[in-house]
């Protein structure tokens, strides 16, 4: 069994095929997924898909690079959600100095303020950071919170150690299974298995097995596999670890060991 830290199974790519997909997912031994939201606009959908199942978690927050797209009410707006729907964790949230053209003072404040509020609500954060990796560590080191998770991380071993003193976990998806992530595969061999999740990002970065095409959860196994080669340890182990790290960092349930079968039923 396997859990899914970052899946964006609420955007529309899925709307033609989502059942059959989570059906698949289920069926692959994925038995939980993290969705973070993007924005507040997303957030009524996100949440009604995770309400008709026990094992989708939603996350709130206001991605970075969708700056365009928040508004002045949204802060408090999210506070309130997290009071009401008391999700797992906050996000997505961070800093993009990828993308050209992003205010990147704007970002900040808005990065630090749901920073603010995820240490207000004791909640974990799920991070997003591209090019931006000093930056959001002194903004976790000036406010503080639970933990979380670094998405999709591509930092270095030295950017790893400060994420892991921290608190954080670390967020290995589809760059893992291409052979050419070589220094990807390198810290994923070299960190200890306590820093490791699992995740797809799906519709996007999706597995060398499906270069080119939508994204999904249920080619996690694909990602298990990579890290199995890489580090020489068996997938089994490997799945029981990350899911085992995953639940630790953001306070989710346990699933019973029939769950699955149970779901496929």
């Amino acid at each position: 069994m396997v859990i899914d830290t970052h899946c964006h199974l609420d955007r529309p790519e899925f709307d033609p095929d989502r059942a059959a997909v989570l059906a698949r997912t289920r069926a692959a031994g994925v038995v939980q997924l993290v969705i973070p939201a993007i924005h507040r606009t997303g957030w009524p959908g996100l949440l009604a898909l995770c309400e008709t199942d026990a094992d989708l978690h939603p996350a709130l927050g206001l991605h970075p690079v969708y700056l365009d797209q928040h508004r002045d009410g949204d802060l408090p707006a999210l506070e309130r959600a997290i009071a009401d729907k008391r999700p797992p964790a906050i996000g997505e949230i961070g800093l993009d100095y990828f993308v050209r053209d992003l205010d990147r003072d704007r970002q900040q404040a808005l990065f630090e303020a749901q920073l603010a509020i995820a240490r207000s609500a004791d909640l974990p954060v799920l991070l997003h950071v591209r090019k931006a990796h000093e930056q959001v560590l002194a903004a976790l080191k000036r406010c503080p919170v639970r933990g979380g998770i670094a998405h999709a991380f591509s930092g270095g071993m030295a950017e790893a150690r400060r994420y892991l003193d921290l608190g954080f976990a670390l967020g290995f998806g589809g760059m893992l299974t291409f052979e050419r992530s070589t220094k990807l595969r390198a810290l994923a061999a070299a960190l200890p298995l306590d820093a490791i999740v699992l995740e797809t990002d799906a519709p996007d970065l999706t597995v060398a097995a499906h270069r080119g095409e939508r994204n999904s959860p249920e080619y996690l196994p694909d990602v298990l596999a990579a890290l199995a080669q890489v580090r020489g340890e068996p997938p089994d182990w490997l799945a029981a670890k990350t899911t085992l790290n995953a639940h630790a960092v953001l306070g989710l349930p346990v699933p019973r060991p029939d769950a699955l079968s149970e779901k496929n039923r």
